[in-house]
């Protein structure tokens, strides 16, 4: 099922990088909360969403497109959790940094995550506690490295007065910016050590990278040492978190 997973994700990605190249519209609007949607945004969704109902009609989807009632999802012990389009502001901008992600969750633990990059071309997997990277077409299990002087990976779109006071106070270090869930791939694979997060995010936003980075050896825990739950809640925000090699 995960290579079928891989396949959706790609298909996807390629239904985004149509509009992305302008060869159809962008029909930008926006949500309640204020954040974008495009066309892009709804065709990834839509690819995703008729695609895993085929392959598990079983399993509930939980896509940013189109969430469920509280009192549909309360029950739910296993189910998809997909963003169609993660960083759609970094779309808009046109730097690349964007992914699509599905993630498969069991008893609130994401069990499986697929990561894509479409204009990077780099795809990152796991399941069973493996984690992989697909690159101009090799792949190689990745894992969390060590370094003598840690690389804090940190958001592109998102900054805050807590993470700036959190790497006054963090020791030597060095950072890179970069949008969606390639932060959480960063430190699977070892390029990164730490990716802390105070802002908010949704449960959409990091479940497949948590997938990921948690099957390379990272941690993935809120500010009380808790790892993310993704267990069913009338709330679609996560806590702030921090993901990790120590």
């Amino acid at each position: 099922m995960l290579e079928q997973i891989c396949q959706l994700a790609t298909e996807a990605g390629a239904a985004i990088m149509v509009v992305y190249h302008g060869e159809q519209p962008l029909n930008i609007n926006h949500k309640q909360d204020d954040s974008p949607v495009t066309a892009a945004d709804l065709a990834a969704h839509k690819i995703i969403s008729t695609g895993l109902k085929t392959l598990t009609p079983d399993i509930p989807v939980l896509s940013e497109e189109a969430p469920q009632e509280w009192l549909e999802r309360q029950s739910w012990q296993r189910y998809w959790l997909v963003d169609p389009l993660d960083g759609t502001k970094e779309f808009l901008n046109r730097n690349g940094e964007f992914t699509v992600n599905i993630a498969l969750i069991e008893d609130g633990k994401p069990v499986l995550g697929v990561v894509f990059a479409p204009v990077l071309d780099v795809m990152y997997f796991a399941h069973e506690g493996k984690a992989w990277k697909v690159k101009e077409g090799v792949t190689e299990r990745i894992h969390v490295k060590t370094a003598p002087v840690p690389l804090v990976v940190i958001s592109r779109s998102h900054t805050d007065d807590e993470l700036k006071d959190y790497l006054q106070v963090l020791g030597e270090h060095q950072t890179v910016s970069i949008g969606s869930s390639l932060k959480f791939c960063l430190v699977a694979e070892g390029q990164a050590q730490l990716y802390p997060r105070f802002g908010p995010t949704n449960v959409w936003d990091t479940a497949a990278g948590h997938a990921v980075a948690a099957a390379a050896g990272a941690q993935v825990n809120d500010w009380h040492g808790k790892p993310l739950d993704y267990t069913p809640a009338e709330s679609f925000l996560n806590p702030g978190f921090r993901v990790s090699i120590f």
